[in-house]
This record gives structure tokens, sequence and C-alpha cells, in this order.
């Protein structure tokens, strides 16, 4: 008897246990995943597209301070006096350092450097740093 209803037990649990298409599992996914896979796709667009590489060059380094308005005012004065040139705000802590141009050579940063020593006149160096080249101009920067 035992035996009986130990088996007729285990028929039981087995089918009460056994999944059906009725008990389906749903997944609800929230919209907002949608628009970040979108939002992700064009940025990543955006990054493919840029034609410039990177490489090692030179730049000249304007100022270098702790003081985050004096080295703001100074990128506004190298765009005013060299609108040619781009300017890089670099934060390094402690220091906000001012870099300007991509220069391939040293030859090519000495000009600039004497006018900008002229509006600052201390601390103006040129250094090697890793510089953007644009390679749709015809060997300009």
């Amino acid at each position: 008897m035992k035996y009986i209803i130990s088996c007729v037990l285990l028929i039981l649990s087995h089918t009460l246990f056994a999944q059906t298409d009725s008990n389906a599992v749903v997944v609800h996914k929230d919209p907002r995943i949608d628009m970040l896979e979108k939002k992700q796709i064009q940025i990543n667009e955006l990054t493919t597209r840029d034609a410039r590489s990177h490489v090692q060059g030179f730049r000249i380094l304007v100022i270098s301070t702790n003081d985050r308005n004096q080295a703001t005012n100074a990128k506004v004065k190298i765009y005013q006096q060299f609108p040619e040139l781009r300017a890089y705000l670099q934060w390094q802590p402690p220091y906000m350092k001012l870099k300007v141009g991509d220069f391939k050579n040293r030859e090519e940063a000495e000009p600039y450097l004497s006018n900008i020593q002229r509006l600052f006149p201390s601390g103006v160096y040129i250094i090697r740093d890793v510089i953007e080249v644009n390679p749709d101009k015809s060997g300009t920067l």
C-alpha cells in the first residue's frame, strides 16, 4: 500500500511541476534600453568618421597654473591673436595646462613661440606631445 501511494504521489508531483505552454516566461524590456542602444550607435558612427589620426609631434605649452580663470583667459587671448591655432586646455592635477598647435616638427613651432612669448613672458615652451593630424588637408595641419 505504501508503495502504491508513493508511486501515485510521484506521478502527481511530476505532472504538477511539468512546464506547459500556458506557463511561458514573459520578458518586459524597458524602452530606454532601445534609446541607449541608438545613442551608442550614433556615438560610434561619429568617432569612426573622424578622419584625424594621432601622432607624435610638438605643441607650445603656454601656461601651467592652478587658477582656472587665468588659464581660460589665456586661451581666449590665444584665440584672439592666433585664430589659426587650436588650443587645448587640459586638467592635470593640480594644474590647468594650456597647449596650442599641432606641429609635426620643432621648426614649425618656433615662429609661433617667439610671438606667444611676447604675450606671455614666462613659462612658454615647445614640448613633445601627441598631436592631431588631419589627412584631408594636403600636408598642412
